[in-house]
């Protein structure tokens, strides 16, 4: 089914085969999983959320307007989840965003040792860093630099002005920078 793009999967999910709903869960799992376990950085509770996503995006496939990006539109639902369920766990700190893994496998490649620990301390160094982002800040962030959506496809998600997704973005950096990081 990798013919198709998203939009014309949907379309023939909402008029032909709900069979093929799998092929959007195929494409999208993972990438939604990382995003949400990002978010509330608790992988089993991400899994659950991923669901729930499924579940809504199948629910309301038919109020899914074409117009629209469809990833975007899985997005913002994803993001409403995990917003939905940090606020029912509010007791449950939001420590980190567990991106120490992607970052070394992105970054790490046949550096010598020193270069390696370098990495690893920068790595560390930006995590930390991201932790202590304001939660607006941490998610345009997330979105950019990691999920790599562009402003629109963010703007998109967060129901917020591409303008406003600028200024969080600088904002962010500026934050980071003046921190030393």
């Amino acid at each position: 089914m990798n013919q198709f793009d998203d939009n014309q999967l949907v379309e023939i999910i909402r008029t032909k085969n709900q069979e093929l709903f799998s092929e959007l869960i195929i494409r999208y799992q993972h990438k939604l999983f990382y995003y949400v376990n990002r978010l509330i950085n608790h992988p089993d509770e991400a899994e659950d959320v991923v669901q729930d996503v499924f579940l809504k995006v199948y629910k309301n496939l038919h109020g899914y307007d074409a117009k629209l990006k469809f990833s975007s539109w899985i997005y913002r639902i994803a993001h409403n989840e995990a917003v939905n369920w940090l606020r029912r766990n509010t007791k449950i700190k939001l420590e980190s965003i567990e991106q120490s893994e992607y970052l070394e496998n992105v970054l790490s490649d046949g550096r010598d040792i020193t270069e390696e620990l370098d990495l690893k301390v920068s790595i560390e160094k930006v995590r930390r860093g991201m932790d202590q982002l304001p939660r607006k800040y941490r998610e345009v962030m997330i979105l950019k630099f990691l999920e790599e959506k562009s402003y629109e496809e963010i703007s998109d998600i967060l129901r917020k002005p591409v303008s406003t997704i600028g200024v969080l973005i600088n904002r962010a950096k500026k934050m980071l920078k003046d921190n030393n990081i």
